[in-house]
């Protein structure tokens, strides 16, 4: 492990300044918003916006990194990233900031899988699990610190949009001059989303919703707290807590999930999830009950985007793993690209809790969905299960496709290892 992090430190601060700038710029917009006097579902098709770049970006950059390498791409979209962020203050326009939206997701999915390639190249079998836990790790403590970054500066001015636009700049060089080899890189032919459904319908149809709950997460947070009026330091507390839920909450989940049928774990993390979105909605007046809706929810979305891919995996072969990766992948961000505007919609109709309501609805759905799979077939033995590798939803198919690997390689082990005894 200490081999390992001495060749990819550089890797994951620059990760972590990425990611920095990633959540300063996407709560930002969510206040900024706001002042600007922008609709709530002007907002939330702003919001939309990044999911549809994060999706077009994942399926491009791969053709992009064989034709021209990995560092050009990254030096060239995160050049993109730090000038587009500029343009936001420039021009408060809710088309013009759709548009960036959609450029800087592209462009951040982009950066992602190169980076992410890095990372997992300069793993090794025995050091894979570790480096996807750090990197995890490295996601969750930049999008948490990044809502402290919102309090230096009044975010009607320029200063919030500048400092994220040089985090992303400074990113470049512990990346660019990190003595890391350049990875080759093999995209994996993907698997077909009819047969991804049909070998997981529980883990296809998880996703598609876990995306819509996700981009309400990140993308409309920050828009929710603005409209019933809170401060931008408790609009900071209020998004952290979403991922300070998730940090606290992933690896007890995770351990939980390799010794019970995964689907129950589902059942249960999607009623925990539901019920802290109906505490948001009925008690939105008081401050310290918002902070325990925003922990439940994050705390058990987050981890549930590994567990529906375990899921998955305990139905597929080892063989298939890495190509229905990239299907999960898709199928999230099919979700991730309707929670805004769907959000925006309720918000509308129904005032801000809304906002609550919607992640109500779909975690709770994701609850029942998983209920009445396990009616329908019978659960797959503990000791036939694959291992649960933490990864988020921020991550590009790169980092779910290692996290697979991470998971063919211990089934192998633990198969070797009873055909030796």
């Amino acid at each position: 492990m200490f081999q390992f992090l001495s060749g990819a430190w550089a890797l994951l601060l620059g990760m972590l300044l990425l990611t920095l700038g990633n959540g300063v710029q996407s709560t930002l917009l969510g206040i900024r918003g706001e002042i600007e006097g922008f609709s709530t579902f002007e907002m939330s098709l702003v919001m939309a916006g990044y999911f549809v770049g994060f999706l077009g970006g994942s399926r491009m950059t791969p053709e992009m990194i064989r034709r021209v390498g990995h560092v050009r791409v990254f030096a060239a979209l995160a050049s993109f990233i730090s000038a587009v962020i500029i343009i936001y203050p420039t021009f408060t326009n809710p088309v013009v900031w759709f548009f960036c939206r959609v450029l800087i997701g592209f462009c951040f999915s982009g950066v992602y899988v190169t980076a992410e390639s890095w990372l997992n190249n300069a793993a090794t079998n025995e050091t894979r699990g570790q480096a996807l836990s750090l990197y995890v790790i490295v996601q969750m403590i930049g999008v948490i610190a990044a809502q402290a970054i919102m309090v230096t500066a009044d975010p009607s001015g320029f200063v919030l949009f500048v400092i994220p636009s040089v985090l992303v700049s400074i990113s470049f060089a512990p990346i660019l001059l990190s003595i890391s080899p350049t990875p080759a890189f093999e995209a994996t032919k993907p698997m077909s989303l009819r047969e991804l459904v049909r070998i997981s319908p529980l883990g296809t149809v998880g996703m598609f919703l876990l995306g819509g709950v996700f981009a309400a997460q990140f993308g409309m947070s920050a828009v929710y707290a603005a409209s019933i009026g809170m401060s931008v330091k408790d609009i900071s507390i209020f998004v952290a807590s979403f991922y300070v839920g998730g940090m606290l909450v992933q690896y007890p989940l995770g351990w939980l999930s390799d010794r019970m049928d995964r689907r129950v774990l589902i059942l249960f993390a999607g009623l925990i999830g539901g019920a802290g979105a109906l505490i948001g909605m009925v008690f939105g007046t008081s401050f310290a009950m918002l902070l325990v809706a925003a922990a439940l929810i994050g705390g058990f979305s987050n981890p549930l985007y590994s567990l529906l891919i375990a899921h998955a995996n305990d139905y597929l072969e080892h063989e298939d793993m890495a190509a229905a990766s990239g299907g999960m992948v898709f199928i999230n961000g099919l979700g991730a690209i309707a929670g805004p505007v769907l959000t925006g919609w309720l918000m509308g109709l129904a005032g801000p809790s809304g906002y609550f309501l919607f992640l109500a609805f779909l975690m709770l759905a994701i609850s029942a969905y998983a209920a009445f799979r396990m009616t329908r077939r019978a659960a797959v033995a503990i000791e036939d299960t694959g291992t649960y590798a933490p990864v988020l939803p921020t991550s590009s198919p790169v980092a779910v496709e290692a996290a697979q690997e991470f998971a063919i390689e211990l089934a192998l082990e633990e198969e070797e290892a009873e055909n030796a005894m």
